[in-house]
């Protein structure tokens, strides 16, 4: 990996890169490691046990709470299209979340799996609950967003409880508040139409927001193509990448993302030309879970690697970070299991001094879950993905606006997620039943 990608991290890392452990901040020349170099770095077992450490310690501040939180009840509840999850403890105490999307495929996982096994679970500890779940329990049959996405659903609910219960926003109960705004960026598709034609549609999306930012994709969509390792449109991205600069200037910050479209080639020769009209990352080049090909174009490359929404355990983030891969961490909360599952990703990414910018999925909830997030990781980068608050959940919020002002949106401080969700559009759910 070539040094000077380090440029990114001086502006989208909010700290903890003073001091970085186990020759980790990597002193190689620009020149190298270059392709079908040796990829092990020498200190390579010293890492991992680092990196395991790291993830072992415990998230939830157990200590918040005196004695124990029961859970007597987890019930999965839909309306239309929308799902929420509510948990209520033997005490009384209730947590509700609104559910993704997915689940009216997954919830047979959230009933027949997740939903007994947390009955009777002392809500404190979470970290342990959590831990069995993919351990112990259920990954020997299931995996992937599959298991993550219902247990997201039910931890989201269960914070939200803890919260309600301690008087503090979540970002409190997983760790300590160290973005009380979170920047944000316009997340934007189109990338099946003309370049044009996805010009305009580009600039009246940034239109909508005081954003400082913007994500654009590249490459080909793979479900439109029967070759997934295509060039895509011919010449489009060649055009788009210059056109964006052109479009909103020097002040805007660029990010572009392929969904794992390239081959290391193509990825590699699309790389320079980001780099060459100064955008600050570069997400999923190749393939998220082909490991030695995300390290290969980021040894080439100088524009900072993104990964990782699509990853289901550790392991990948453990392999990327120790072998020197990623600059960029990118668990999705829903995807990935959680919250605390995130923030044990956060941490190992800290510890070698790399950054997190959180994939955010979920319509209903899923901008104030995922700022909720950000606000307690200490090296989150400098902007967060935003599609918008448009959503047919009725909520309201009494400590943040949760609109863009000068790029960043005010993180709530209520307890819980800082929402409070209308009795009466919630009571219009029914219980869902195998």
């Amino acid at each position: 990996m070539k040094s000077n990608r380090r440029r990114f991290l001086s502006t989208a890392v909010a700290g903890g890169l003073a001091s970085l452990p186990l020759s980790a901040r990597s002193s190689r020349a620009a020149d190298a490691r270059g392709k079908g170099a040796d990829p092990v770095p020498p200190d390579i077992g010293a890492r991992y046990s680092r990196l395991d450490e790291v993830r072992r310690r415990p998230v939830l501040k157990k200590e918040l709470f005196p004695g124990p939180v029961i859970i007597e009840s987890v019930e999965l509840l839909r309306y239309g299209n929308s799902f929420i999850c509510r948990v209520r403890s033997k005490d009384g105490a209730e947590g509700i979340s609104v559910g993704h999307s997915s689940l009216r495929t997954l919830y047979p996982i959230f009933l027949n799996n997740l939903q007994p096994f947390f009955i009777g679970k002392d809500a404190r500890e979470l970290d342990l609950i959590l831990e069995k779940v993919y351990i112990y329990e259920f990954n020997f049959r299931l995996n992937g967003i599959a298991l993550g996405l219902p247990l997201a659903t039910i931890e989201f609910a269960i914070l939200e409880m803890l919260g309600r219960i301690a008087g503090k926003p979540v970002g409190k109960l997983i760790g300590e508040i160290h973005n009380p705004e979170v920047g944000v960026y316009v997340a934007t598709e189109w990338r099946e139409k003309p370049v044009e034609e996805s010009i305009e549609l580009i600039k009246s999306a940034v239109a909508q927001y005081d954003a400082r930012a913007l994500k654009i994709k590249v490459g080909g969509l793979m479900f439109m193509t029967t070759d997934m390792y295509a060039a895509g449109p011919p010449g489009r991205t060649e055009k788009m990448i210059p056109l964006v600069r052109k479009t909103f200037g020097d002040d805007m910050a660029l990010y572009a993302d392929s969904n794992s479209f390239y081959s290391v080639d193509e990825a590699i020769r699309v790389g320079k030309l980001l780099e060459e009209y100064r955008y600050s990352y570069f997400e999923e080049p190749v393939m998220f879970d082909q490991f030695e090909d995300i390290k290969q174009v980021a040894d080439a490359l100088t524009i900072p690697i993104a990964n990782g929404e699509q990853d289901n355990s550790f392991y990948g983030f453990r392999w990327l970070l120790a072998h020197d891969g990623i600059e960029i961490v990118q668990p999705d909360n829903y995807y990935f299991g959680g919250m605390i599952r995130s923030m044990k990703v956060a941490r190992m990414a800290d510890a070698f001094g790399k950054s997190i910018v959180p994939h955010m999925s979920g319509g209903g909830l899923g901008c104030v879950y995922n700022i909720q997030f950000v606000s307690a990781v200490p090296n989150a980068g400098a902007h967060h993905e935003f599609k918008g608050l448009k959503t047919d959940v009725r909520f309201e919020c009494r400590t943040s606006p949760l609109r863009v002002v000068g790029g960043k949106i005010k993180v709530p401080t209520g307890p819980g997620f800082g929402v409070d969700i209308d009795p009466e559009w919630v009571r219009k759910h029914q219980a869902v039943t195998l």
